[in-house]
């Protein structure tokens, strides 16, 4: 379970006023007990007890949750690398790499975590618990700077298949993983947010890019309710905590959309993925040049937002776009006209966003130079941006 923090005494001071607790008694100067009393707040505030603050979880609307989350940066290629958080590259995360992102003006960071490979499918599928606590270690690098944290899960598509075939396969292990994180993370207050799937989809099958198959939609249905019935029924402040749905692959896409069953919470966010438009954001380095930001490039971006308005935020239904990037095409240590593009692209994009009250997390797998898919915006080893132009424009949209 969460390993408690010990506070100094000035520190607990603060963290009791700000989240409105009531701190010991101020003894009465009068009195003449003042003594004793000073004695006896002393040796309460210096207990060997260590404290542990992680965050008030408030009774607010889901929208004003929402309007608190300005911008976001994912942790890509990391926790949800096959065979370990170094596995494809990346460094160890640091607390400094956090501080980093937050520095930035970054106020929300997605996590997305691989569960499937640390689960004990013949223990009851029980989360290896080094595992449950080294991501526990990098949400609280993120409480530390005061972000919003969306913890997911990722990768997981060799086990989670949205198939009605393999629903009651998937259900056990899939409940099972959802109660274990739920039940760790309860105590966390509402800066942490859980999404319950990643992309859901058939590697390989029929549109799965493209809002999948009836049968495949009516599957992630089912994934999603239970999830949000999972994480409702560990209790505690489980049953306020915002939970991110999906639709098939995470997609915008008339069948996807029209398919999805939004579960009867008032705490639910649509989470969604929009790399728009797709020629432009994921163009190779060989043909980037025909590919410069245009009004055709802006037209596509505005359609894609009148989709998601329609459907969501138009029926007040709330909305991450919890992954969006453009790649790279860059050499090292030039300033390229595809990061010029990419500066007015991602200040265009995140302006539209911002218009529906849509916070946009971008996506970054560590990869700028080499790699596939050079997503990549943090240089995790010296701690620099790697086109700084390029989060100077995503701030100024939050100024």
């Amino acid at each position: 379970m969460k390993k408690a923090k010990i506070i100094p005494v000035f520190a607990l001071s603060l963290s009791l006023f700000l989240c409105g607790c009531t701190a010991p008694a101020k003894p009465d100067s009068t009195s003449s007990d003042t003594t004793v009393n000073e004695q006896a707040v002393t040796e309460e505030t210096v207990s060997e007890t260590p404290v542990t603050y992680l965050g008030e979880m408030r009774d607010i609307d889901i929208h004003e949750l929402v309007g608190e989350m300005r911008t976001g940066w994912n942790l890509g290629n990391t926790f949800d690398a096959l065979g370990g958080e170094t596995a494809w590259g990346n460094p160890k995360t640091t607390h400094e790499m956090i501080d980093t992102v937050a520095d930035a003006g970054f106020n929300v960071i997605r996590i997305p975590v691989t569960w499937g490979e640390n689960i004990d499918d013949n223990d009851n599928y029980r989360i290896s618990e080094q595992w449950l606590d080294r991501v526990n270690e990098v949400v609280d690098y993120a409480f530390d700077n005061d972000m919003y944290v969306i913890l997911n899960c990722h990768h997981e598509t060799s086990w989670i298949k949205p198939s009605m075939s393999e629903i009651d396969n998937v259900l056990p292990k899939y409940t099972a993983m959802w109660t274990q994180i739920a039940e760790h993370f309860e105590p966390y207050g509402d800066h942490l947010l859980f999404e319950g799937l990643n992309e859901p989809r058939i590697e390989g099958g029929k549109n799965e890019w493209n809002g999948g198959t009836a049968d495949g939609r009516e599957a992630v249905n089912v994934l999603n309710k239970a999830f949000v019935d999972t994480v409702r029924a560990t209790g505690g402040n489980n049953t306020k905590r915002a939970l991110l749905i999906t639709t098939f692959a995470a997609q915008i896409v008339k069948s996807g959309l029209d398919a999805l069953e939004m579960p009867d919470d008032d705490r639910i966010i649509v989470s969604l993925h929009a790399y728009t438009p797709y020629n432009y954001t994921y163009n190779s380095k060989e043909s980037w040049e025909v590919f410069s930001f245009t009004d055709n490039v802006a037209s596509e971006i505005d359609k894609v937002f009148d989709t998601i308005d329609k459907y969501f935020t138009e029926k007040d239904i709330p909305v991450i776009i919890t992954e969006y990037g453009s790649v790279s095409k860059s050499e090292p240590g030039e300033f390229t006209r595809n990061d010029a593009e990419n500066v007015k692209w991602i200040k265009y994009y995140l302006e539209r966003a911002k218009r529906s009250g849509i916070p946009c997390v971008v996506w970054d797998n560590g990869y700028y130079y080499s790699g596939n898919e050079l997503f990549g915006q943090l240089d995790r080893k010296a701690l620099k941006w790697y086109v700084p132009e390029l989060i100077d424009s995503i701030m100024s949209v939050y100024e």
